[in-house]
């Protein structure tokens, strides 16, 4: 793999854990960073049609496992606009 020199300026302590943590999965501070940057890009890949409302508000309701995603919704519909009941 052809790699490319980088040079950047990051505080004293930053360099610090990034060496620890590195260390700590056996790896290089320059795998480690080349790691982050692409699951970086692939997480802001798979966000693009989520809105900034919707990423924070993820997780904050715990669905019933054994409902499928179009009969809770089904359900919020006809409570909603009283259909089925």
């Amino acid at each position: 793999m052809n790699t490319v020199k980088l040079t950047l300026s990051v505080d004293p302590e930053i360099v610090r854990e990034a060496k620890v943590s590195a260390a700590a999965r056996h790896t290089s501070v320059s795998a480690l960073f080349a790691r982050l940057l692409r699951a970086m890009s692939q997480s802001s890949a798979v966000n693009l049609g989520n809105s900034p409302v919707t990423r924070r508000a993820t997780g904050l309701v715990t669905l019933p496992s054994d409902s499928e995603d179009g009969d809770l919704l089904a359900d919020a519909l006809g409570a909603k606009y009283g259909v089925g009941q």
